[in-house]
C-alpha cells in the first residue's frame, strides 16, 4: 500500500533525477543565428579557468522510476482543466524543492489552499495507485489439470525403470 508520502519522495527523486539528465549546450531547440562555434581570439581564453563539476548521470532504473513517477500527474484532476493543471504545478514545484511562497506566486492563491491542493493531489494519486494495484489480479496458486498430467510424468520420468 502506498501512502502520499511515499508518493511525495518519488516526486521529489524524480525532479533530482531529471536535474541531473544530460543537458549538454545546442542540444535543444535551435532558434535564428549561426551554427559555427565561437572564434577564440587569444590562446589564455582557449581553456576554461573556472573549476569543473564531476555530474553523475543517473542510471536506466532511476530514469524508469523519474518516468513512472512523471505519469502519476496525469492522475491528478481537479474541478476544471486549470485547476487540474495548476494543481500538477504545484505537486511539481513542491518536488522540486521550491518554497510555498514561490508556489503560491505562481499559482496565485494562499499558502493555506496551495497546501490542501497539494496534499489532496497527493492523497489522490495514492488512492488511484493504490487502487489500480488491488485490482490486479493475482496469480492463481491451484494446478489445472494439464499442470498435473505434466508433474505425474515429470515424477514417473524421474523414477526411472526398476
Amino acid at each position: 500500500m502506498i501512502t502520499s508520502r511515499e508518493i511525495e519522495d518519488r516526486f521529489e527523486e524524480a525532479a533530482l533525477t531529471l536535474k541531473r539528465l544530460p543537458n549538454p549546450a545546442g542540444s535543444g531547440a535551435r532558434g535564428y543565428g549561426r551554427s559555427w562555434p565561437d572564434y577564440i581570439h587569444e590562446a589564455k581564453h582557449a581553456y576554461d579557468s573556472a573549476p569543473s563539476r564531476m555530474r553523475v548521470i543517473p542510471n536506466p532504473r532511476e530514469i524508469q522510476r523519474m518516468e513512472e513517477a512523471l505519469e502519476w500527474l496525469a492522475l491528478i484532476s481537479g474541478e476544471t482543466e486549470q485547476h487540474a493543471a495548476d494543481n500538477r504545478r504545484i505537486v511539481w514545484m513542491r518536488a522540486e524543492g521550491y518554497r510555498w511562497r514561490q508556489v503560491c506566486i505562481q499559482i496565485g492563491c494562499v499558502r493555506s489552499t496551495a497546501w490542501r491542493r497539494w496534499t489532496a493531489a497527493l492523497i489522490t494519486i495514492a488512492n488511484r495507485l493504490n487502487k489500480k494495484h488491488k485490482s490486479r489480479p493475482a496469480h492463481s496458486t491451484t494446478k489445472s489439470a494439464g499442470d498435473k498430467q505434466a508433474a505425474n510424468r515429470d515424477e514417473a520420468g524421474a523414477k526411472g525403470p526398476l
